[in-house]
């Protein structure tokens, strides 16, 4: 089941503790406005497929984009179909292993949580 907001399907929501830690990341970068995440999927990985992610000010005219939690959250269109579910959340306890994903369209994945297949 896709996720939505305000009847928008979205390809990735945001935690709002992942949406903290994107503007850390963006503040350390010195981007300060327009604050973004594109994500991505990438060939690799041991299972096939790898996420990827990137923050950044600069939206492509080819994103899937909508705001949550004050960021942007960007996926390409080719991504964007290995994408529609997954949940981004930041992981920062004694086993905190950073951004991770769950996504509903993954059939297997490994065991460090940044290689799927589908």
């Amino acid at each position: 089941m896709a996720i939505t907001m305000d009847g928008v399907e979205l390809g990735v929501k945001i935690s709002e503790l992942a949406a903290t830690k994107i503007k850390y990341f963006a503040d350390k970068q010195g981007i300060k406005d327009n604050i973004g995440v594109r994500v991505s999927v990438k060939g690799g990985g041991c299972s096939g497929l790898t996420y990827d992610l990137q923050i950044t000010d600069q939206e492509l005219e080819s994103d899937k984009t909508i705001e949550q939690h004050g960021v942007k959250v960007m996926v390409d269109k080719k991504s964007y179909i290995y994408l529609v579910g997954t949940e981004l959340e930041f992981s920062d306890g004694l086993n905190g292993k950073g951004f991770v994903f769950t996504n509903p369209n993954a059939k297997t994945s490994c065991g460090c949580g940044t290689s799927f297949s589908v």
